[in-house]
């Protein structure tokens, strides 16, 4: 759960610490106080989009922290792991931590560890559900219902096996179209392929050819000059007395007289063997060439000639030789493919064929546990209708059929109600009005709580459009959803506010000439003084803080009958001393009792002060208490 959150420079925040406790936490205060601001930050914690704006007037930078009570194993300690971020097995904390810069950055940790947003978000999608004021529209989108009804079915696997099975029919068709576009577009160009081909393919052109035939005709070009030039170069080396090889041997002489006078000289011998028989090496070489060089007048002609088809076709096709035989061979290619395509489009044909009946197979699979889902479903929310104060209200999940299976399976998901007597049930976008549509999004969220392994649930002010009796029965749900999960409220409604465990108030104020927000945890009378605000705007009012007392006796004695002990704080003297009666029978009350005991406790003590519904002093409650709940509705 989340047991802190903690805000810094955030909008008009300077400074606060948000302390959250387990079962329902409820957040209330002024419109603009900052109510809203504080689930801003929570959702920049999570990996919400930053910006530069959210910065407080002033400040250089913004900064949100989260700290969770939360065991790092399953899932989030597998995510952990995967993503390097160290956690203690021992140590159930996992902390969040944000920062925004003003010149635009922002950095993220994990438990110290440096991450990005989008790891951020995924750790923090493991830990906190946070549903915002206008979520109960998306339960209008045919594609949130579906996943709904899946999740409730245990048939997210399945619906993923039918999307593979989707896509892969999906891609087969598409290679089908592309060779098919092909095999038209090759018909069309048939005349002009072959042509290419056949002109590309009669000239018999050789990769590297047009280099080496360059080579050649420079040859040619110059036989005479070559044969002219090695065969001086030969001559130089070994012609008359005078050439190179004759005088060298006067060398070697030379050479050996001194070896003879002085041994250490012998390796100069050695330098002149080789020296000598490089030269003799050279000088067979140039005569070779010599000898090997022909003037052909008729190779030279040839030679321009094949030179000249292959700049021909380079201008053509080219511009080098390399693409002027890819362009050949892709005539080619393309020439083949109008006599293959056919058996190409029947083996993919084959193909699809098999890929269709395994998705009909799949989403047969999948319309099976969608069906048997969706009558569960139905019955498990027209049971919780009830307690959101539409006693008559049904509902459906239909699943009209489609002509042919596709990524979603084979029919629609449609959530159909019918919320007042008489009625036929009806596609929710038609005949929800907005609080209805907020609870029924709450029902379906109270049924969808158990099978989520989230540990925290953030509503924002999803009870709008709703007030008096209603507010209190949605409270009521709201408390049994907290039985399984962490509930943070931000409301408006003080009968939902009176059932929470933990009341926080959020209120505006000014530091240093600019604007801030504070919190602070309420109980006793303070409770009792923010409720009647909410009741009538006047926290001084009797009669508001008359109906604000009864709210909490009446949150007391449904905790008692409902056997509600989650909550592990029990109410205070001043909580006690609040109700009708208390004071003369709580003499020992205690002046702030032990935040380990249970609430059960407390509603024990309620009891004994006459607040119990079926005591005289519950029913000196009652009749006020409708008074006031029209007021308040």
């Amino acid at each position: 759960m989340l047991t802190e959150l903690r805000i810094k420079n955030f909008a008009i925040i300077e400074a606060l610490s948000l302390p959250l406790a387990r079962g329902f936490n409820v957040l209330s205060g002024e419109t603009g106080a900052g109510k809203s601001i504080i689930v801003g930050a929570l959702g920049l914690l999570l990996g919400e989009r930053a910006s530069v704006e959210l910065i407080r007037t002033g400040a250089d930078r913004a900064s949100v922290e989260g700290v969770f009570d939360a065991a790092p194993d399953g899932a989030l300690g597998r995510l952990l792991d995967a993503r390097g971020i160290d956690h203690d097995e021992e140590e159930h904390t996992v902390v969040l931590k944000r920062e925004i810069a003003a010149g635009g950055r922002t950095r993220a940790w994990v438990n110290g560890t440096p991450v990005t947003a989008g790891v951020l978000a995924e750790v923090g999608r493991l830990l906190v559900s946070l549903h915002g004021q206008h979520e109960a529209q998306t339960l209008l989108d045919a594609e949130s219902q579906r996943q709904i009804l899946d999740l409730f079915g245990g048939a997210t696997e399945q619906a993923g096996r039918v999307r593979d099975a989707a896509a892969e029919l999906q891609a087969t068709r598409e290679e089908i179209a592309r060779l098919g576009a092909r095999r038209a577009e090759a018909e069309r160009r048939a005349d002009y392929l072959r042509h290419v081909a056949r002109e590309i393919e009669d000239a018999r052109l050789q990769p590297g050819e047009d280099e080496r035939l360059d080579e050649e005709a420079r040859r040619l070009e110059h036989a005479d000059e070559l044969r002219t030039l090695s065969g001086g170069a030969a001559s130089l080396l070994d012609g008359d007395e005078d050439a190179v090889l004759r005088r060298l041997a006067q060398l070697h002489r030379t050479l050996a007289t001194l070896a003879r006078i002085d041994p250490a000289l012998a390796r100069l011998g050695e330098l002149y063997d080789g020296g000598f028989y490089a030269f003799e090496e050279l000088c067979r070489e140039l005569v070779e060439y010599e000898r090997a060089v022909e003037l052909d007048p008729e190779r030279l002609s040839e030679v321009q000639r094949r030179r000249d088809l292959i700049f021909r076709l380079a201008k053509k096709y080219g511009p080098t030789l390399a693409e002027v035989l890819e362009t050949g061979r892709r005539a080619r290619e393309e020439l083949d493919l109008v006599d293959s395509a056919g058996l190409d489009l029947q083996a993919l044909e084959a193909r699809a064929a098999a890929a269709l009946e395994r998705l009909r197979g799949e989403a047969g699979a999948l319309t099976a546990l969608r069906t048997a889902a969706a009558d569960r479903l139905a019955e498990a929310v027209e049971r919780v209708l009830p307690d959101l104060g539409m006693p008559e209200g049904r509902f459906r999940a239909a699943l009209p059929s489609r002509p042919e299976p596709g990524a979603t399976g084979a029919e629609d998901v449609e959530f159909r109600v019918a919320l007042n007597l008489g009625h036929d049930a009806r596609p929710l976008a038609r005949v929800a009005s907005g609080g209805e549509l907020s609870r029924v999004m709450l029902a379906l969220k109270t049924i969808l709580a158990r099978l989520d392994g989230v540990p925290t649930l953030v509503f924002d002010e999803v009870d709008a459009g709703i007030g008096g009796r209603v507010g209190l029965m949605v409270g009521e749900t709201m408390r049994r959803v907290a039985a399984h999960h962490q509930v943070f409220a931000i409301s408006h409604l003080p009968q939902l506010a009176a059932r929470a465990h933990h009341h926080i108030l959020v209120s505006k104020g000014a530091r240093a000439g600019v604007t801030t927000a504070d919190v602070r945890v309420l109980d006793g009378d303070d409770r009792v003084r923010e409720l009647a605000r909410m009741l009538g705007g006047d926290a001084e009012s009797e009669v508001s803080r008359a109906h604000a007392r009864e709210l909490l006796a009446a949150a007391a004695g449904a905790a008692l009958r409902t056997g509600d002990a989650a909550v592990p704080v029990a109410p205070t003297r001043a909580d006690a001393a609040a109700l009708p009666g208390a004071p003369a029978l709580l003499p020992h009350a205690p002046e702030r009792a032990s935040v380990e005991q249970p609430e059960r406790d407390g509603a024990r003590a309620l009891v004994a002060a006459g607040a119990e519904p079926g005591g005289a002093a519950g029913r000196k409650a009652r009749r006020p208490r409708a008074a006031g709940s029209e007021r308040s509705s």
